[in-house]
């Protein structure tokens, strides 16, 4: 079945001529632009597009199929303008905080998909601690916020969730045991330790005395989760990260996955000024 989401993709398809570019602009993956493009085709019965070594082209029943859904589209978005005046949202601003992982991971998808279906209300993202995110709600300085672990009984929604994994050089002898088997927290304790914190109160160190343990021997600490990986690889010690945090380049590094699992949930949570404002609760409410 086609949606808004698809003639969005048809449109910036034929404008870049490119998949890859399209998919960027409406926020989905490569692969699932091809698919979705292709859904469209087996429904229309005929072929809209025609890829190339590099670029895509508009067939000519393509072309006509662009026209009427760039009209469509206008009148579609002219409709969701007069809905949203109505609502109080056809103007605004919204101040988001989170802290820095969570900033480059989880909410810059959610933030591009509200700003695409309300253009008129600008979005600010503010990066901070997980302390200063927690008092900046507290204080009304910003209209939501994304919270480490929410506790139970904090109207929170959870929008991401991850895995702690041990992040071990490959030489390491606690790196040549099976992914399955997995490591434990006090396997961990005593090896010289690389701490990333990642700007939040909850990390390894926090973790290993929650289990009852100690790192003994901390080597350097980083802000940048990213960061502990690298210094992994240069022999300065183990590290535990969440999963996302992860590097592409994983050559000279051995993941291991964490006995018992761990993990930690990111919660959108709404400030007094955050519920008052008919924005904010819809950004709050689209999750």
């Amino acid at each position: 079945m086609m949606n808004l989401a698809h003639w969005r993709l048809l449109l910036a398809a034929a404008d870049t001529r490119n998949i890859s570019r399209a998919a960027e602009q409406v926020g989905i993956t490569q692969s699932g632009a091809s698919q979705a493009i292709a859904q469209m085709e087996a429904s229309l019965g005929a072929q809209l597009l025609i890829r190339e070594r590099r670029e895509v082209s508009v067939t000519a029943f393509g072309e006509q199929v662009v026209a009427h859904a760039r009209a469509m589209l206008v009148e579609f978005d002219a409709i969701r303008a007069l809905a949203h005046a109505a609502q109080g949202l056809h103007a605004g601003r919204i101040r988001v905080a989170g802290f820095p992982s969570v900033m480059t991971t989880v909410l810059p998808p959610l933030l591009k998909a509200f700003k695409r279906r309300h253009p008129g209300i600008d979005v600010v993202a503010v990066e901070g601690t997980d302390d200063e995110v927690e008092q900046w709600l507290v204080d009304d300085t910003v209209e939501l916020g994304v919270v480490l672990n929410p506790a139970p009984g904090r109207e929170a929604v959870i929008i991401g969730r991850d895995a702690w994994v041990a992040v071990v050089p490959t030489h390491h002898p606690l790196g040549r045991r099976s992914s399955e088997q997995g490591i434990t927290l006090a396997e961990l304790a005593g090896e010289p330790f690389v701490l990333a914190t990642g700007g939040c109160t909850v990390h390894a160190q926090s973790l290993a005395e929650q289990a009852g343990v100690k790192l003994t021997d901390i080597r350097v600490t980083v802000r940048d989760l990213g960061s502990a990986a690298v210094l992994v690889r240069e022999g300065l010690g183990v590290a535990i990260i969440p999963e996302s945090a992860l590097p592409e380049d994983r050559r000279g590094l051995r993941i291991m996955q964490l006995q018992p699992r761990l993990y930690r949930e990111f919660g959108l949570l709404r400030s007094q000024s955050g519920r008052a404002s008919a924005a904010a609760q819809k950004l709050w409410g689209q999750v």
